[in-house]
Order: structure tokens, then C-alpha cells, then sequence
């Protein structure tokens, strides 16, 4: 895959997370020099710790609201808390880590002449009034409700990359990404899937809010690292671009389905609905299967099971 400029390191901003440790073995198995760039707020170092030794690997400790600058050959700018547990918990904090981590990076290629991909969100769609949901809705967020620091902020993100295309010719792609999951899940992170693993490992009730008839789609984290490279690698296309899958599940159906594959005696029991939690959520992904030949290959099943192995040995 290229699009990158050889000879120089790979950066992504946010690479102990949870995807950006993933996007970083990538990128290393294909030969790749990577700075990876974490302030720790929600990445791990353990996501990482199998790189250190690695020579084609730097580990720097920087928080992207504040500028840097290195010799480098391409931009994955992933940084950003993204469970709602983790980007309510300071809110300030996370609309300014989208909106000054994108100045700061988009400076970056800008002065390096280096391609840079913006890891959107499916939240720029809000609780979306069309389903699914194609590149040209609009969306339907409320600018001032509690996930508005995320929500916003992301959309903002996208408007200032694509102003620094327009106004610098700065070579972008932002892809929007939908639900995903997988091992490197933070255990307390608070989204459905690792909540739902985690209690049903625990022998605990799992916790449905609302009827459970609230749908999503969930991408396993290998499809979706291979959706943002592929993207990173397109000439031409700067998107924004849905990477995601199409199979809609409604958190009941989550549920029953985790219980079932981990066994034991947990139940379901329901509680109240959080404030602007979305109704439904699901990709178009026309376009990323016309411009990038990708698509989601992983089922749901066979996802899961490999993420409930890995929280397994976590919790052992």
C-alpha cells in the first residue's frame, strides 16, 4: 500500500489505544518505520509494549493539542478518547483534542507535503433520521447535549480538514468509522461490546438500556484497520468514507448473543435509556466497496470469540 512517502516514518497519534496499536503492528509487518504518538489519557503502553524493542518503532509521550514536529511520511491521526465513558469524563479536554489535534496535524503534513487520514467517526451522523446512513446525510446532532464534546468536535475535525485541502492542498482522506471491537479493548471502557463480555465473564447480569431495540453494527478492529489503509493508500479519494459493517444487531440480540458464546449464568436486566443515546446506527458502505474494494469479512460470531478470549486471559 502506498500513498505515504518513502524513507520516512509512518506517525499515528493515538497508538497505544485500542485501534492505533493495531494500526501500528500493521503498518511495522509491512515494513514501515512508526512514531507512535500517546499521551496515555486512555491509550496503554501494554497495547504496545511487544514494539519497544522493535528498532523501526518510537514511542513518544505527547498530548496533540499542543504542535509537533518530525521528519514524516504520512499522518493517521487517531487521537482522541471515543467511548462515551471516557470522553464525558472531560469534555473539554475532548473537543480540544479534535479540534487542536487537527490544526496541529494537519500543520504537520501541510510543512511535510505528507498524506493524512482523519479517523471520523459515525457519530458525525448524530441519531441519524435516515438509515443507513450514506456519506451525503448531514446528520441530526444536538450541538450542546452531553455527547456533543464528541460529536462535534469530530465534525469540526472534518471541516478543518477539508478547508486545508481546499484552502493549502493538503492531501486528506477522513473516514468514518462505525462501531468496532475486538482484543485491546480497555476493560472499563464502557462500550456495549466490552461491557457485555466483561459481566458475562464475571458471572454478572448484563445491562441493557432502554427495550435493548436500539441497533448497531460492529466491524471487527481487522477489517477496519484494513478499511483506513486502504484508504490512506487511494491517490485520490479524500472521502469522508464509511468504514463499517452492514450487519445490524439490536443490543438485545448483542446481549443473548454474548451470553450464549461465554456460557454461564447471567441474565439481562434493563435500565434507563442514557441522554442522546442514538436509536440506530448502520453504514452505507457503497462507496468504500467502489473506490477502496473493501468491505467488513468478519462475522459477528467469530469476532466475538476471539475478543472474549482476550478479555479472558485479561481478567484471569
Amino acid at each position: 500500500m502506498t500513498s505515504l512517502i518513502d524513507g520516512y516514518a509512518v506517525l499515528v497519534t493515538g497508538g497505544a489505544g485500542f485501534l492505533g496499536s493495531h494500526l501500528c503492528d500493521r503498518l511495522i509487518g509491512e515494513g514501515r518505520e512508526v512514531l507512535c504518538l500517546d499521551n496515555f489519557v486512555t491509550g496503554n503502553k501494554q497495547n504496545i509494549e511487544h514494539l519497544l524493542d522493535n528498532h523501526r518503532f518510537e514511542l513518544v509521550r505527547h498530548d496533540v493539542c499542543f504542535p509537533y514536529y518530525a521528519e514524516v511520511g504520512g499522518i493517521y491521526n487517531l487521537a482522541c478518547p471515543a467511548s462515551p465513558r471516557h470522553y464525558q469524563r472531560d469534555p473539554m479536554f475532548t473537543i480540544k483534542t479534535s479540534v487542536m489535534g487537527a490544526i496541529n496535524m494537519l500543520g504537520l503534513a501541510k510543512r511535510r507535503g505528507a498524506p493524512i487520514l482523519q479517523a471520523s467517526t459515525s457519530e458525525v451522523y448524530g441519531d441519524p433520521t435516515v438509515h443507513p446512513q450514506p456519506e451525503i446525510y448531514t446528520g441530526n446532532v444536538d450541538p450542546i447535549g452531553i455527547r456533543a464534546c464528541y460529536d462535534e468536535g469530530k465534525r469540526c475535525a472534518e471541516t478543518l480538514f477539508f478547508d486545508y485541502h481546499r484552502q493549502n492542498g493538503v492531501s486528506i482522506r477522513v473516514a468514518r468509522i462505525f462501531n468496532t471491537y475486538g482484543p485491546r479493548m480497555a476493560v472499563g471502557d464502557g462500550r456495549v461490546v466490552s461491557n457485555f463480555i466483561v459481566q458475562a465473564l464475571r458471572g454478572e447480569d448484563l445491562t441493557v438500556y432502554g427495550d435493548g431495540s436500539q441497533s448497531r453494527s460492529f466491524c471487527y478492529f481487522d477489517d477496519l484497520i484494513e478499511g483506513i489503509m486502504r484508504h490512506m493508500a487511494h491517490p485520490s479519494e479524500t472521502g469522508p468514507t464509511n468504514l463499517g459493517n452492514e450487519t445490524e444487531h439490536t443490543m438485545l440480540e448483542l446481549a443473548e448473543t454474548v451470553i450464549r458464546t461465554v456460557g454461564g449464568s447471567s441474565r439481562i436486566t434493563f435500565q434507563e435509556l442514557p441522554e442522546d443515546d442514538p436509536t440506530q446506527r448502520r453504514p452505507d458502505i457503497s462507496k468504500a466497496r467502489a473506490a477502496l474494494g473493501w468491505e467488513p469479512k468478519v462475522s459477528l460470531e467469530d469476532g466475538l470469540a476471539e475478543t472474549i478470549n482476550y478479555f479472558r486471559a485479561r481478567l484471569a
